[in-house]
């Protein structure tokens, strides 16, 4: 893939990319609007908001980095038995598994430091690990749609990918996690 290194072309590339990215963004404040009585009730839910949707778009930029590396390297397809793809892919899920329960604990333990925990531990871990959990599963779809996308539009995936992966993350994180508080709360 011939890539051009000039402002012009960079900008051509991307600022279609960020103009979307910025009314999906909306979406996710109007969420997280709906959400708010019930993240006010109960403030270790509050503290989930910002750790879950920045672990979830940090999961799957660390992702979209090893396969944009994969894919500049030759050494990436998209077979679902490719070695590459299902290993960072589990890699991304199971990092998940044993991250966001610590986070749910942490939730809960700095809301009940502070005199705020109106939840059980469980049901604060229940919520994060099954937030977390789903966020990770849905970060590697958008990161290996994302970036076969970017493929096959002959865009660097370098460009392209970790800003479209981040930002729909934020708004899964809030849907997911509104989705989460609602079930087991």
């Amino acid at each position: 893939m011939p890539t051009e290194w000039s402002v012009r072309a960079i900008t051509r590339a991307m600022l279609p990319v960020l103009l979307v990215l910025a009314l999906v963004e909306l979406g996710s404040g109007l969420v997280l609007g709906a959400l708010e009585d019930r993240l006010l009730r109960s403030p270790s839910l509050l503290v989930l908001v910002p750790v879950t949707i920045g672990t979830a778009g940090n999961l799957g930029s660390i992702l979209a980095a090893r396969l944009s590396t994969a894919f500049h390297l030759g050494t990436l397809s998209f077979d679902p038995g490719d070695d590459t793809l299902v290993g960072n892919a589990v890699a991304t899920v199971a990092l998940a598994v044993t991250l966001f329960p610590v986070i749910g604990l942490g939730a809960w333990a700095l809301a009940a430091l502070l005199g705020e925990a109106t939840l059980a531990p469980e049901t604060v871990v229940l919520v994060a690990l099954s937030a977390g959990v789903a966020l990770a599963v849905l970060a590697v779809a958008v990161t290996l749609a994302t970036t076969y996308v970017a493929y096959r539009l002959s865009l660097d995936p370098d460009d392209v990918v970790i800003p479209v992966v981040t930002n729909v993350c934020d708004v899964l994180g809030v849907v997911v996690l509104f989705a989460a508080v609602v079930a087991f709360t």
